[in-house]
């Protein structure tokens, strides 16, 4: 759709600038004399064909709190809706969320609800700020909506930052292996392989595994990528699937080292999505339901739908949440007593900011686990390459000096 530039002035004499997406330029028009604005200049921009990579593009948890902090701060200010939108689309950096913002703007002019707008652009904006939109609308208390947004997305971000940072050292560690053992397979063993070759002596077993996996290397590295690639490819597509996904998610939960963490981020997640929804005014079940997609695991979302189908038929929330088998056992018990005395978001939001610094310390913790783990994985394969290479030449002179 075409994009028109224009100026215009209000009411008051004030000097309006701006863009909006129409079909021709009569619509641009039409818009702004139905907000009282008269038109002065109204022109196509023509823009260029840009080659955009959209995985590379994705709005990420920190872009949605600067934009829900942003929003809030504004509206707490008195400024109005439409006028966050416009200015919010105009400093936006992250090039897709400004776009979507655009395009939100312009629907929010036409007389669209926020939340009406937010859903046609869900790859964008999740459903957990969609329905906490609607709950401000509902409410009048947008601005507090977007104040509690910003928080649970500020910790987020804090939380994957923290599980990010855990896993660049095991990478990094694994990358160097991987560039070692290369480098000694295809350009080092070759040359003992001459001076092996020119001996005419019989090779320990060891030593002919590893030409054989040098000569492989050499002359068929290319179906090696492939099959990496491919290998990588199905992989990618199987874990999408709901299936694969479930099975990938039952296997990281059998992981002795992995579980407790694991258990750790799920439960901060849950129990502080919960709580904002619940403190907005969202109804449990839907609170639930969103919830179930906001965790991340299919383990666990298949769990707490389980929960739900409890819920509807008249049970507490304590017992069902129990039955996921996930959670620590504090949480159905901190679950009870909320229910119990009726203020089930408040324990909740206490809750979460206990698990917050459990996460904290379990990343801190696995990375300290892992790190000797690696470097003992790297000196263990790097050992035996340097022990088959060399075991030839202890062969070698055991023979001279028998001689």
């Amino acid at each position: 759709m075409p994009i028109y530039r224009y100026k215009a002035v209000s009411a008051t004499g004030e000097n309006i600038a701006g863009t909006y997406n129409a079909k021709v330029k009569d619509e641009v028009i039409n818009m702004l004399r139905e907000n009282k604005y008269i038109p002065i200049e109204v022109n196509e921009v023509i823009t260029g064909k840009e080659i955009t990579f959209d995985f590379l593009n994705g709005v990420k948890t920190k872009d949605l709190a600067v934009f829900c902090r942003q929003f809030y701060a504004m509206l707490n200010a008195g400024v109005p809706i439409v006028n966050c939108l416009d200015i919010l689309r105009q400093q936006t950096e992250h090039k897709k969320l400004r776009l979507a913002i655009g395009e939100i703007y312009e629907e929010v002019q036409k007389g669209q609800n926020l939340s009406d707008a937010l859903r046609s652009h869900r790859d964008v904006f999740p459903d957990l700020f969609i329905n906490m939109v609607e709950a401000g609308e509902l409410s009048g208390k947008l601005d507090v909506i977007m104040d509690r947004m910003a928080t649970n997305y500020e910790k987020e971000n804090r939380i994957n930052g923290k599980i990010q940072g855990a896993m660049i050292y095991p990478i990094v560690l694994a990358v160097v292996t991987v560039v070692v053992v290369t480098v000694l397979l295809v350009f080092v063993m070759p040359t003992f392989m001459d001076m092996f070759e020119s001996t005419e002596m019989e090779l320990p077993m060891v030593t002919k595994a590893l030409i054989a996996v040098s000569n492989f290397i050499k002359r068929y590295w290319y179906f090696l990528l492939i099959a990496i690639g491919g290998g990588g490819f199905l992989l990618n597509r199987v874990l999408k699937t709901d299936s694969g996904k479930l099975w990938f998610d039952k296997l990281a939960f059998s992981l002795p080292v992995v579980k407790g963490s694991m258990q750790k981020i799920i439960t901060s997640r849950f129990t502080r999505t919960l709580s904002t929804l619940l403190s907005s005014g969202i109804p449990l079940l839907q609170a639930l339901d969103t919830v179930s997609r906001v965790v991340n695991n299919a383990v666990v979302e298949k769990g707490i739908q389980r929960a739900m189908e409890e819920v509807k038929k008249g049970s507490s929330l304590a017992g069902p949440i129990k039955e996921v088998g996930v959670f620590p056992p504090m949480i159905d018990a901190m679950i009870r007593i909320g229910e119990e005395s009726g203020s089930l978001d408040e324990i909740l939001e206490k809750t979460s900011v206990f698990y917050d610094d459990e996460v904290e310390a379990a990343m801190q913790k696995l990375t300290t686990l892992i790190e000797p783990l690696m470097i003992i994985i790297m000196a263990l394969v790097v050992g035996f390459i340097v022990v088959a290479m060399i075991l030839p030449m202890f062969k070698m002179t055991s023979s001279v000096q028998g001689l």
